[in-house]
């Protein structure tokens, strides 16, 4: 299946993570013609949020679905409300650019390609996500809950479970869940979370990035007993943070939406390209 997330993988072969793409089909246009200049026939991973808030969500569809098995696309949480608003579970919002796909005539096939994305993704030593992973998960515990989500959303209850994704709790992880409950913190955790507690409880509200003025609260990836620190963490989401590289986490959501950048990193040596892009929309619409 295009797009998917396994394939064979050649050991002469540049694989780049791309962060969150929003519609901004141009920024992704110039950003791969980089990345071919630079590296031709590259594998690429994006990060999740493909559509929603840039002009062209439906084309950035088009363009990543034609990239084939070059690319694996992750799930982030635009991408879950394209079809929860696809299936009238969720309204519009007023700043949602998602009518190009809703509208097309194909629109079913792309909402079954959408859902049949994966939300997490391991390769080399890096998992990939598109927010986080919560202080109790292991690589493989991650990789795990992933597929549980990933099965019900690419069966034919979906719609049903999207009408019980929704919603803050149960804000901390605990193997006894079961249910609508035990999926919603895993879609929570993988897909929206930024903060937990001292403690390790999702916070799901602040989209601010870190500083004093936000004390009880720590970023999900600085709490010290998280048990993913073996592996080097690859996610979006989070604007406000910007181009983030530690050892053993890197953050690649630029702001291309906001008129920020598009990055790309190369994950064998972490070289970074980047173009500037337009700004769709203001900060807080």
């Amino acid at each position: 299946m295009p797009c998917s997330s396994h394939f064979s993988v050649s050991l002469n072969m540049s694989t780049y993570a791309i962060g969150d793409l929003q519609g901004c089909r141009p920024s992704l246009n110039q950003l791969l013609e980089k990345i071919d200049q630079e590296t031709p026939q590259a594998r690429l991973i994006f990060v999740g949020d493909l559509v929603n808030r840039g002009p062209q969500s439906l084309e950035t569809l088009r363009t990543v679905r034609n990239l084939g098995n070059r690319a694996v696309c992750l799930l982030g949480n635009h991408d879950l409300h394209l079809l929860a608003v696809s299936q009238g579970i969720r309204k519009a919002h007023g700043s949602d650019t998602l009518d190009d796909i809703l509208q097309a005539p194909d629109r079913d096939d792309w909402i079954d390609w959408v859902r049949n994305r994966p939300l997490a993704h391991l390769e080399n030593d890096h998992l990939m996500v598109h927010a986080g992973v919560l202080p109790q998960w292991t690589v493989e515990q991650t990789m795990s809950l992933a597929h549980e989500v990933e099965t019900v959303l690419r069966g034919p209850d979906w719609a049903d479970f999207l009408r019980e994704m929704y919603g803050n709790q149960p804000a901390r992880w605990d193997d006894s869940l079961t249910g609508s409950d035990r999926l919603r913190c895993i879609v929570n955790a993988l897909t929206r979370i930024r903060y937990c507690t001292s403690d390790g409880a999702m916070e799901l509200t602040n989209k601010e990035a870190f500083g004093p003025h936000l004390e009880g609260f720590v970023p999900w990836f600085d709490l010290p007993e998280r048990r993913t620190a073996d592996a080097t963490i690859v996610f979006g989401h989070w604007s406000t943070l910007g181009l983030v590289l530690r050892p053993n986490l890197i953050g690649l959501d630029t702001g291309c939406v906001w008129g920020g950048k598009l990055t790309a990193l190369r994950l064998e040596d972490r070289a970074i390209l980047q173009v500037n892009c337009p700004q769709y929309q203001r900060p807080g619409s």
